[in-house]
C-alpha cells in the first residue's frame, strides 16, 4: 500500500467552502474521507507528492491521517498545520498532526506527539518526516472566488491518503 502526504490550502466565505477549497488544492475533494487514527502498517510505502493523482471515482471513499488549521474573517493568524510520521525497522509506524498559530509551533508540537507515540511503544524509529503547510488571510495564493481577507475563512491542510479510493456503495 502507498501512503501519499498530500496538502492544499484554500479560502472560502464559509470555514466548509474554505475547507473544500483546500481539499481541491490537493486534489482529493471529490472524495468520501474516512479519517483514521495514526498508525502506519508495516508493508506501506510513506511518499510526500503534493497534490494527489486521480485516485478512483468520483464519491468513492478515502480513507486519510488529516491535519487541518482554520482561521475566521478577520484573523491576524495563519492557518498552520502539521502532519509528521516516524517508521521502526520492521516498517510499522505512527502519524501524529497538529495545528497552530504558526507553522512553527505546529511542527513542535507534532515532534513531541512522535517521541512520546513512540516511546508508549517501545521501538526505535529509523525514519521521521513532517510536513507542514500553512495558509496566511493575507496570502493572494489562498484566495477564492474573490473573497476579501476580511470576509473570508482560511484552511490549511496535510493529509495521509493511503492507498486508492474505494466504492462507498455496493451495487
Amino acid at each position: 500500500m502507498e501512503i501519499r502526504i498530500v496538502t492544499g490550502t484554500g479560502a472560502g466565505r464559509t470555514a466548509l467552502s474554505a475547507y473544500d477549497a483546500a481539499l481541491a488544492a490537493a486534489n482529493v475533494h471529490d472524495y468520501n474521507l474516512v479519517t483514521v487514527s495514526s498508525v502506519v502498517p508495516a508493508e506501506a510505502t510513506v511518499e510526500v507528492v503534493g497534490t494527489a493523482p486521480d485516485l478512483g471515482a468520483v464519491g468513492n471513499r478515502l480513507t486519510v491521517v488529516e491535519a487541518r488549521a482554520t482561521v475566521g474573517p478577520g484573523a491576524d493568524d495563519t492557518a498552520s498545520a502539521a502532519l509528521g510520521w516516524t517508521r521502526a525497522a520492521d516498517g510499522r509506524g505512527l502519524f501524529y498532526e497538529a495545528s497552530g498559530p504558526d507553522a512553527e509551533t505546529a511542527r513542535e508540537v507534532v515532534a513531541t506527539g512522535l517521541d512520546d507515540g513512540v516511546t508508549l511503544r517501545d521501538w526505535e524509529p529509523v525514519t521521521r518526516g513532517i510536513e507542514t503547510v500553512r495558509a496566511d488571510p493575507d496570502d493572494p495564493d489562498v484566495v477564492a472566488g474573490g473573497t476579501v481577507p476580511d470576509e473570508r475563512y482560511t484552511v490549511a491542510l496535510a493529509l495521509a491518503v493511503y492507498g486508492d479510493s474505494t466504492p462507498i456503495v455496493s451495487r
